[in-house]
Parts: structure tokens; C-alpha cells; sequence
């Protein structure tokens, strides 16, 4: 019974859940960059198989096992026959709820200025790419490359590399020692190249073989992602060849480009992510809850957690505020792949802390269509297993920090901060505040989509409310009236 009671109305919820959280991990396979898809594929398959074994093997088990489930309780948990049954209206998630819903103004605009302090950060974030410095410091790699800049100041160590390609270029050609055999156009190209501002060298460092193309290394002063590279990386792009009227291609590359262009190829993609992420977390939220307005807050109140914590590493990392605490170098810059998964990653977690207190909440709204006592009764039953679920996540992702990468440093710091401000004020004040204002209207559908929403919904069943079938099967008894005892009153009858 009990099983059958949780899988009816909880097991709904963990599905509705793990597909949420799926779709907004598959966002990051709309991008082209395979590390992303590769996190994406990973992360869906490890919640499908987290759903399977939640309502397939964990019951499975718990049927096998029966009572014997029971065996080796601890001391301290008492008996559930002689236990006091706890008011439910006494617990602290309810009357924290409750307080909310009476005065829902300071608590709301508290949180509000809270959020916003953390978010004012990000605006100023600088992306960059992943350099030597985000190694350890006793890293080898990374004494080799500190050492090529303190011995090799005059120039960057990550040229921009230009090469240049097409029919006219000489196959199987390489410049002599004395240069006298270099084609005057590309002679000519290179010294533009060299005459540009804060260029120090470019010098031809690849030749054509059977391709037809050549490189020219462009050495500069610059760091490699700081604003004079880039406008650097622009005026060289900026620059045509051409031969007798015939133009050559010229491609541009070097970690500088390449950062320019993985951001270009992020920015370009993220906007489709939010469209689909968010039309389809829209479409399974009102499916779940009969409701128009409350899959627009969830997503709303998603973003504010998610802000939160971006405002929080730029803080710690691009400005160096847990240099110190966690024992990394400052890069002045975030890495943005980073910041895309943690998005995905802290949005499909939001979202699943979502659908647990919604659930519960709706359930209290269809017994009592009182909007207070259903989001106090909601966060009562709800808070401990979001608050639970919350520690643990946070414990795993805390591992993060003690990691020697700053990458992964500033991914655990990203996700526990979220974290944290979702379940201690996101879900526990904003939440029941801007429900406490909507009032009815959180649960306000227009006639047509209330049919929809009637045939297709993802509703619970709660089997407390269905009463069984009378049996039409008659009700044989065997008598043996000679063992009969009239004096017993169960043999009269």
C-alpha cells in the first residue's frame, strides 16, 4: 500500500523532474562545440538511469524486501505506532511559509536586493581562454610557459597565425635563406603585417608543400586576450591580398582568433538554448500543474539563482577574492564554457527543486483552494527533502574546490553558490512571496487550455481518495453444525 501510495503521486513528480532536468541538459547539444555535447549526452544519460532506478529498481526492491527493510533502525528513530503524530501545521517549513504569506512585501524585496548585489559583478565579466595559469603553481607544464615570458618579454607567447591560401600560391615551394625567391605580393602582405601597431615580428613559419598555402606567425605584445589582441586579430582580418586582380583567402588563427570565434559561436547559439530550454521547461510545467503563470516564475525565479552565482565568480575569480582561500592564480578573466554548463547544469537543478515544491503545493491547493495555507502546507512537506537533496548535492560538488585546475575550482564554486541561494532563498522566500501575490491567479487557465490541460495533464492520483469496489462475487460460508455451540454467539449467528 505504501509503495503503490508513493509511486501514484511521487512518482509522477520524479519523472516530470528527471525530464526537466534532461531537457535543460540537452540545450548544451544545440552548441558545436563537442565538450559541451559531451556533457550534455553525459549528464541526460545519467539522469535517465537516476529516474529508471527511483521508480523501477528502488520499489522493485523495497518490494522484495518487505519489512526485513526495517532491519537495524536506529535507536534514536522510534517506533511509528508509539511516536506522537507530529501537527503539521507545527513544523518550521510551515510556519516560515506562513510567515511569508503575511508579509510577503519585506521578504520579497529583501531577497530581490540580495540577488541583485550578487548579480552586479557579472556585469562587469571578462571571458578569456584557459591559459598555463589555471595549473598548479609546482606544475611543470606551467614553469615552462612562465619562464618563456620572463625570459621572452618582447613578444607574446601565443602568435596570431595567419595563412594564406589558394591556386596562385607556389606548391612545394619554400623561401630561400636570402628570401630572394618569396613572391613580392607575400612579401609584401607580411611587411603590412609587421608595420601594424604593437606587432613586434611576422615572419613566414609554415610553407606551402602540396597545398598551396602558407603561414605567417605575427608576433605581438600583447596578452593574448586582452583588448589590444583582439583589435589586433580585427585589423589583420581587415587586411584583403589579392594577385592581379585575383583575391587569395586568408584565414586567421592563434588562441586569440580562437577564443574571438568560440565566443562569436556562443553567443551565437545561446539565444536558440534559452528558446528551446525554456519552451519546453514551459510545456512540461503546465502539463504537471494546470497553470500559465507559474512555469513563467519558475523560469523567472531560475534565472535570478543563476545570476546570483555567475555574480559570484566573477567575484572570487576575475577579481581574485578566493585566490587566497582556494590556492589559484587569477587568470582577470572567466572561461566561458564554463559558465554555459553551469547554466545548463543549475538550471535543470532549479528547476527539479521546482517540481518538488509545486507539486506538493498544488496537491494542498486542489483539497483546500486556500492559496496560503496550500504554499505553507507545501513548503512543510517539501522543505526538509529540498533542504536534504540541496546538502547533499552541495557535499559532492564541495569536492570541487580541493580539484588543482581553476576550471574546475570555479565550477564547483558556481554550482554550490546557486545551490545554496536557490534552496535558502530562492524556494524557501521569493517563491511563496510572488505566489502569495499572484493569489488565484497562479492557477488561472483560460476554458480551452483547462480542457487540454484535463485530458492530457500530468496529474497525480492519490489512492488516499479511492475508495475500493464492492465485490459482486457472493460470499460462501461452510457450516459444520455438528461442532456447533449455541452458547457462542458467533455459532448463532
Amino acid at each position: 500500500e505504501a509503495l503503490a501510495r508513493t509511486m501514484s503521486t511521487a512518482g509522477r513528480t520524479i519523472i516530470v523532474s528527471g525530464v526537466t532536468v534532461s531537457a535543460a541538459l540537452g540545450g548544451l547539444l544545440l552548441f558545436p562545440q563537442m565538450f559541451l555535447r559531451t556533457i550534455g549526452l553525459a549528464g541526460i544519460a545519467t539522469v535517465l538511469v537516476a529516474v529508471f532506478g527511483a521508480i523501477i529498481l528502488l520499489p522493485t526492491l523495497l518490494a522484495l524486501l518487505g519489512t526485513k527493510v526495517e532491519a537495524g533502525r536506529m535507536p534514536w528513530r522510534r517506533d511509528t505506532h508509539t511516536r506522537k503524530q507530529r501537527n503539521p501545521e507545527s513544523g518550521f517549513w510551515f510556519r516560515l511559509g506562513n510567515s511569508v504569506m503575511k508579509n510577503p512585501l519585506p521578504y520579497f524585496a529583501v531577497t530581490l536586493v540580495i540577488l541583485g548585489v550578487m548579480f552586479v559583478p557579472f556585469l562587469d565579466v571578462r571571458f578569456g581562454n584557459v591559459d598555463a595559469r589555471v595549473l598548479p603553481k609546482d606544475s611543470p607544464s606551467r614553469a615552462v610557459v612562465e619562464t618563456m615570458r620572463s625570459e621572452f618579454p618582447n613578444g607574446s607567447s601565443q602568435p596570431i597565425d595567419v595563412v594564406v591560401s589558394g591556386d596562385l600560391i607556389p606548391r612545394n615551394w619554400i623561401p630561400s635563406d636570402e628570401g630572394d625567391n618569396i613572391p613580392p605580393y607575400l612579401e609584401n602582405f607580411r611587411k603590412r603585417l609587421s608595420d601594424l601597431p604593437g606587432v613586434v615580428d611576422a615572419q613566414f613559419t609554415g610553407y606551402s608543400g602540396s597545398y598551396g598555402g602558407v603561414r605567417i606567425s605575427v608576433t605581438h605584445e600583447h596578452e593574448s586576450m586582452s583588448a589590444e589582441a583582439q583589435d589586433l586579430v580585427e585589423e589583420v582580418r581587415a587586411i584583403d591580398l589579392s594577385k592581379d586582380g585575383h583575391p587569395l583567402h586568408v584565414d586567421v588563427g592563434g588562441a586569440t582568433a580562437a577564443q574571438m570565434d568560440l565566443m562569436s559561436s556562443l553567443g551565437r547559439t545561446l539565444p536558440l538554448m534559452a528558446l528551446v530550454v525554456g519552451s519546453v521547461t514551459f510545456v512540461l510545467l503546465f502539463l504537471a500543474f494546470g497553470s500559465l503563470l507559474l512555469p513563467l516564475k519558475a523560469i523567472v525565479m531560475n534565472v535570478l539563482s543563476i545570476g546570483a552565482s555567475f555574480g559570484a565568480i566573477v567575484w572570487g575569480f576575475q577579481y581574485g577574492h578566493l585566490a587566497d582561500l582556494l590556492d589559484f592564480t587569477p587568470t582577470e578573466g572567466v572561461e566561458a564554457t564554463s559558465m554555459i554548463l553551469i547554466l545548463a547544469v543549475v538550471f535543470g537543478l532549479s528547476m527539479d527543486y521546482e517540481v518538488f515544491l509545486l507539486s506538493r503545493i498544488r496537491e494542498e491547493w486542489d483539497r483546500t483552494h486556500d492559496n496560503r495555507t496550500a504554499v505553507a502546507a507545501g513548503m512543510q512537506r517539501t522543505g526538509s527533502i529540498i533542504t536534504s537533496a540541496a546538502l547533499l548535492f552541495l557535499v559532492v560538488i564541495g569536492a570541487f574546490s580541493t580539484a588543482g585546475i581553476t576550471v574546475v575550482k570555479l565550477i564547483g564554486v558556481g554550482m554550490f553558490v546557486a545551490v545554496v541561494v536557490d534552496a535558502v532563498l530562492v524556494r524557501s522566500l521569493l517563491v511563496p512571496a510572488t505566489m502569495r501575490f499572484m493569489g488565484k491567479a497562479n492557477w488561472w487557465l483560460p476554458y480551452p487550455l483547462q480542457r487540454l490541460y484535463a485530458r492530457i495533464g500530468l496529474k497525480e492520483r492519490d489512492l488516499r481518495h479511492v475508495r475500493p469496489k464492492a465485490s459482486t462475487q457472493p460470499v460462501q460460508f461452510a457450516i459444520n453444525w455438528e461442532k456447533a455451540d449455541p452458547t457462542r454467539p458467533h455459532d448463532r449467528v
